[in-house]
């Protein structure tokens, strides 16, 4: 099929940083494509323009959402069927369940297909499910497709009542042209994470881990990119247990300096649990990031962590709750060179065969190409 199709990419936020598998598939999906964004229900173009083109509308839009607290806004949905329509769109990509869940009704006044794309949250975090899951099963009813990240995620969305019929196992995918092999063995004894500060990467539980591990090797440094919400009471923890001669904080990184701190790692470190509101991890990217570098990963038993790292071979993993097996896991590591190469070594060659971009995009495509083609059969045989 020809890539002459119009396919509509909504997603919630225009430029995220830590949101690299939208920005691959808004640079790699083929097709025509328009993106647009604004929340869990999009209020900007493709253009940056605001849908709803009236100026006295978009003011009783954003009185009706901000001050009324209405989910239901019939000038925001008539302005975004009219984007459709007089954009021609063929078919609709939603990133994340709750863009879907809050644009099926005008994809379906449309008569537009619609492949929903779950990636964490949506599909675990409580509170939003609970906001949500109402509009989830009108949405699971009508979309032609529901993309989960792990398998952990496909057990999930099928208690929320996804047909498992309609669910599509696509993990997410690196660029292995971006990742050149390290050589963890030579590698000071530096252990590195890179991430938000929240509640279900536990950043204090890693520094807890990190400060057993020191008792037996004295020499080890743990540093930590990124911002969150935890990231001061973890500095204060720090300080607390006198390790900021060990433990180093180096904010937000790029994308070139994240790379350039993984290759002068012995290893990527990443304590992942399930949040007490139960938001939980897809796949994450950082992971396949390390892995891709020829690093060894110490992470736990959680979520899409469990096919993207596989225990004993490519990384080391523990239960959530397992601190002390944790911190001997990072004292493995550490102390063995020879073992940190070996685990490295294979998670390139597990990321090569089962998270290669060129292969997930492909994937997609196939499906967003398939999706189309068996409307245009309907529409002719009709």
């Amino acid at each position: 099929m020809k890539a002459n199709y119009r396919l509509c990419i909504v997603e919630p936020n225009k430029n995220t940083f830590s949101e690299t598998f939208i920005k691959a598939h808004n640079y790699r999906l083929a097709g025509d494509k328009r993106i647009l964004y604004g929340g869990s229900f999009p209020i900007f173009d493709h253009n940056g323009n605001y849908l709803i083109k009236s100026k006295i509308k978009l003011i009783g839009y954003l009185i009706q959402k901000r001050i009324l607290k209405r989910n239901e806004i019939s000038i925001r949905d008539k302005a975004l069927y009219n984007y459709f329509k007089s954009e021609k769109i063929d078919v609709v990509l939603a990133e994340y369940g709750m863009v879907g869940a809050s644009i099926y009704k005008i994809c379906k006044e449309c008569n537009i297909p619609l492949i929903i794309h779950f990636h964490g949250a949506d599909a675990h975090h409580l509170p939003t499910i609970q906001k949500f899951k109402h509009r989830y099963l009108a949405a699971f009813e009508y979309a032609n497709s529901i993309i989960a990240v792990s398998k952990t995620m496909i057990e999930a969305l099928k208690e929320l009542g996804a047909p498992e019929d309609k669910i599509l196992y696509n993990p997410y995918g690196i660029d292995l042209e971006k990742f050149t092999i390290s050589e963890p063995e030579k590698n000071p004894k530096k252990l590195f994470f890179a991430g938000r500060f929240v509640e279900k990467k536990a950043p204090k539980n890693l520094i807890l881990c990190f400060k057993k591990a020191l008792e037996t090797e004295p020499e080890a440094k743990l540093v930590l990119a990124g911002d969150g919400p935890l990231l001061e009471s973890t500095k204060i923890l720090v300080k607390e247990l006198k390790l900021t001669k060990s433990v180093v904080f180096k904010g937000i990184l790029t994308s070139d300096e994240v790379i350039d701190e993984l290759q002068s790692s012995r290893a990527f470190v990443q304590y992942s649990v399930t949040a007490k509101d139960g938001d939980s991890e897809g796949t994450p990217n950082s992971i396949l990031e390390a892995s891709a570098c020829g690093l060894p990963v110490i992470s736990t038993k959680h979520a899409g962590i469990n096919e993207a790292v596989i225990n004993g071979k490519t990384g080391l993993l523990s239960d959530e709750n397992d601190i002390n097996l944790f911190s001997e896991n990072m004292v493995k590591v550490l102390s063995d060179p020879e073992f940190a190469k070996n685990l490295g070594l294979s998670a390139r060659l597990h990321i090569q065969k089962n998270y290669n971009i060129l292969e997930r995009i492909k994937t997609l495509d196939n499906l967003i190409q398939t999706t189309i083609l068996n409307k245009q059969k309907k529409v002719n045989q009709n």
